[in-house]
């Protein structure tokens, strides 16, 4: 290579290795927006400041009275890694600030958060009309409706007196005078949160824990930690259930299976009595075609009367054979809903899961009244709850009208 050519070669590198120098002296601007939550490492701090790395040599700055506890101490050094919320842009600089507490600089950053949606703290001092005086950063009264509390229902209103919570602003206005809080809206990002991370790992069958959060005449709802959904009163049990509450209580930690999930609609189910052994698995067990077993009217039909064998397992008598006697109508006429009687089984269908029930005549059933006509013949005539042939309940019932 001549000297005019190397000269020209190393003027060439000393270009490139310049235009090097200055892409890598070029600072990628960093860009937030309102409200955004950041985790960032404790550059420095000063008297007014503390100092947050944001990537990219870009810094944040945050008040340095948000990290002073009741003791006038620093609760944050350099190399700290902190988490905050982005504010606002300026004089060039972007301020942050942690979760707005009890302290001054709260104050001025009041209006920023709610217009970001920032989380405070706030201590409930006591009931008023219709919800709680909060207080939020040291001294600003705010006010937080029942119904904004969580999502259910507040029925007392005692516990909360005195705690310390986590609330979003929902209303600012009037310069500050006029604040409303909201925990609910709280919970419930948490709680799409949780949603989203079950949404992968759930699925229809699966037995899952949960706690019941209220008791409905036609179920009860179960949250599972991220979805609530009803246990319908057909699934609390595979016997007959009238009175929901007598069975499931609201605080009552339960083991349920997922019956239907919903994602698109919010809607979920879940099931008490797939968890629980099925009776019918072990029917043939404990009954046989021509047994005769003690049994309880559950309910009366037109056609017929049905009879609760043990939980789960329900047989039905027809009208016709309750007729043998005498024609009858109604089951009504010669039954009342929760009499216990003797039946006899006729046919089991383990498939179709039916059993017919037929009566038990007087000479077959005489051996098994005795005891029972022994004690109405001493009893003040009171038979209610008592249990007989069907023959002899009929034969009783009928020749009184």
């Amino acid at each position: 290579m001549d000297e005019k050519n190397k000269d020209l070669s190393v003027g060439t590198e000393d270009e490139e290795s310049f235009e090097e120098l200055f892409n890598k002296s070029f600072v990628e601007p960093v860009f937030f927006n309102p409200g955004e939550k950041i985790k960032a490492a404790v550059i420095t701090t000063t008297k007014e400041w503390v100092f947050i790395d944001l990537g990219g040599k870009s810094e944040g700055a945050i008040a340095a009275e948000e990290f002073i506890d009741d003791e006038g101490n620093a609760t944050v050094k350099e190399g700290d890694t902190i988490e905050a919320y982005f504010l606002s842009s300026r004089n060039n600089e972007k301020l942050f600030t942690t979760l707005i507490s009890g302290n001054a600089a709260a104050k001025a950053h009041l209006e920023d958060v709610y217009e970001n949606r920032i989380p405070v703290e706030g201590l409930i001092e006591k009931e008023v009309k219709g919800g709680f005086e909060v207080k939020i950063a040291g001294n600003i009264r705010a006010f937080c409706p029942f119904s904004q509390m969580g999502p259910h229902r507040i029925e007392d209103a005692e516990p909360f007196i005195g705690q310390k919570m986590i609330f979003k602003i929902i209303e600012y206005s009037e310069n500050g005078r006029n604040i409303i809080v909201s925990h609910r809206v709280i919970l419930e990002e948490e709680r799409q949160i949780q949603k989203e991370a079950l949404r992968g790992s759930l699925e229809e069958g699966m037995t899952v824990q949960g706690d019941i959060t209220s008791v409905k005449k036609f179920g009860a709802f179960v949250d599972i930690g991220g979805i609530e959904g009803l246990i319908p009163i057909s699934e609390i049990s595979w016997g007959r259930v009238e009175d929901t509450e007598s069975v499931l209580s609201i605080g009552q930690k339960v083991e349920v299976a997922i019956m239907k999930l919903d994602w698109e609609n919010d809607k979920f189910s879940f099931s008490l009595k797939e968890i629980q052994p099925d009776p019918w698995i072990t029917m043939s067990q404990r009954y046989s075609e021509g047994s005769t077993h003690k049994g309880k009217v559950a309910r009366l039909a037109q056609f017929g009367a049905f009879v609760t064998l043990e939980p789960g397992i329900d047989g039905l008598m027809h009208i016709s054979e309750l007729g043998k006697s005498k024609r009858i109508k109604h089951p009504g006429e010669v039954l009342e809903q929760g009499q216990t009687i003797e039946v006899k089984i006729g046919k089991i269908d383990e498939e179709a899961r039916r059993v017919s029930l037929l009566m038990i005549s007087d000479e077959e059933g005489s051996r098994e009244t005795d005891d029972y006509k022994k004690h109405m013949a001493g009893s003040s005539g009171k038979s209610s709850g008592s249990f007989g042939t069907l023959g002899d309940l009929l034969q009783q019932k009928l020749s009184k009208k």
